[in-house]
């Protein structure tokens, strides 16, 4: 299929809902407007935008990623970091970023972005760093992650929604920080768990966004022992204005805590409306190296954190970089695992990667229903089982009722020869010879 992208769309054709049932979507703008049975709604002859016929696809709300690092994406390959947990990479990483230009740092960001998208993803909060070393640097070298990231997001204009958090270590000068949202990136961000004083640098980061009026994503937790700061942090923000985000990402540590404790955090972050951003992808690879032997698993505790009614969204966190040295870029992907490792449903981790993902980003409602943003992935599976064990190539993906992205696929296999009846039935237990043996 020959595509004009981006393309505007009117009509959507003949889409399998994960129910089973076949319809057509009428979308105006940004909206879809209309839902109806397959077959039953033709484009206005008005309509400014086209038709997309699905054929049958299975039509999804696009995912978001709700914690991304687009300044450290597919950088492995130039660093070549040992492999290792939390601390070899976080040292990998610093050694590199000195080097790096708001170019480079650019160009990897975008390309990172465009593939997420061509998989589905049509809004995306990355984290950038503030490149502050060791507290040492000047205020340009601090900034680059960040002009590069505005520079980026920028281009996307139109095609993908794009949050910018401003990662500051706990060496990060204020001063540093400031000139970082000053650029124009929207949320404070850091690491506390890793200060000497965590409570001390969540209170230092929440003064900051306090005195700018703007939301926090921290990653909070990130270590499988040793203190908590996420009921510190949530205790904060509890009474905060809410015309703004507050979120957490990682928090594996509640995943290795006694259940009453846990519950005690679980009723902070209830109170306080906190979102919690799960990352089994690069978490299942960081964590755990200490423990040989009954590894355990470095994800937060989802069924206890979704059945007391906490906003729960995952993520895939880095891909290719020190802190993850594979990763797909596809929501897909992360669903899967939320599956096998965090043993939750099908349904229940497509949301996590959707609905989840832009409630906690303060994004509006996505998918296939009348008044929610036509923000819409289009793949070749019969259910939403087979999509997210699958992960089928061909996509079809709209943002803001555009079509932004096409994935097309071919494949050819060697047909297989029926076999013989009555051969079949003479040798009842012979099976095809392995394929090395032919």
């Amino acid at each position: 299929m020959d595509q004009q992208l981006p393309r505007p769309i009117a009509l959507v054709r003949d889409a399998l809902l994960p129910d089973g049932r076949r319809v057509d979507v009428a979308i105006e703008g940004d909206t879809v407007v209309r839902i109806a049975p397959s077959g039953t709604l033709d484009a206005p002859a008005t309509a400014a935008g086209g038709v997309l016929d699905l054929e049958g696809r299975l039509l999804l709300t696009a995912p978001a990623e709700p914690h991304a690092h687009l300044d450290k994406a597919l950088s492995f390959d130039r660093i070549q970091p040992p492999l290792g947990d939390l601390g070899s990479a976080i040292g990998a990483w610093r050694d590199h970023a000195e080097t790096m230009t708001v170019d480079d740092i650019a160009d990897r960001a975008r390309t990172q972005a465009l593939t997420m998208l061509a998989a589905g993803t049509t809004a995306v909060r990355t984290h950038v760093d503030v490149l502050s070393g060791h507290g040492d640097a000047s205020v340009d070298d601090a900034t680059r992650g960040a002009r590069a990231l505005v520079q980026v997001r920028h281009e996307l204009a139109g095609l993908m929604d794009v949050e910018l958090v401003a990662l500051a270590g706990p060496h990060a000068p204020d001063a540093h920080v400031e000139a970082v949202l000053d650029l124009g990136v929207d949320l404070v961000g850091g690491a506390p768990h890793l200060a000497d004083d965590p409570d001390a640098d969540v209170d230092r980061l929440l003064a900051i966004a306090a005195r700018r009026g703007i939301g926090v994503d921290l990653h909070a937790d990130e270590n499988l022992d040793g203190p908590l700061t996420l009921d510190h942090y949530a205790r904060a923000v509890r009474d905060w204005p809410r015309d703004r985000q507050y979120s957490a990402g990682h928090c594996v540590r509640l995943g290795t805590i006694d259940p009453d404790r846990l519950a005690e955090v679980i009723a902070d972050l209830v109170a306080g409306d906190l979102g919690v951003i799960a990352l089994p992808i690069t978490n299942l690879y960081l964590q755990g190296w200490q423990h040989p032997v009954a590894t355990p698993r470095g994800l937060a505790p989802l069924r206890a954190l979704l059945d007391a009614g906490v906003r729960v969204a995952a993520g895939a966190d880095n891909v290719r970089d020190p802190f993850n040295p594979v990763g797909r870029s596809d929501a897909f992907e992360t669903a899967s695992l939320l599956v096998s490792a965090g043993h939750l449903t099908p349904d229940e981790a497509w949301s996590l990667v959707t609905d989840g993902a832009r409630s906690v980003m303060g994004l509006p409602v996505a998918g296939v229903a009348v008044g929610a943003r036509a923000d819409l992935v289009a793949v070749a599976a019969t259910s939403l089982v087979d999509a997210v064990a699958n992960a089928p190539a061909e996509r079809f993906v709209l943002a803001h009722g555009r079509l932004v992205a096409v994935t097309e696929v071919r494949r050819s296999i060697a047909a297989v020869q029926p076999a013989d009846p009555a051969a079949r039935s003479a040798h009842p237990a012979v099976r095809p010879a392995h394929p090395a043996a032919v």
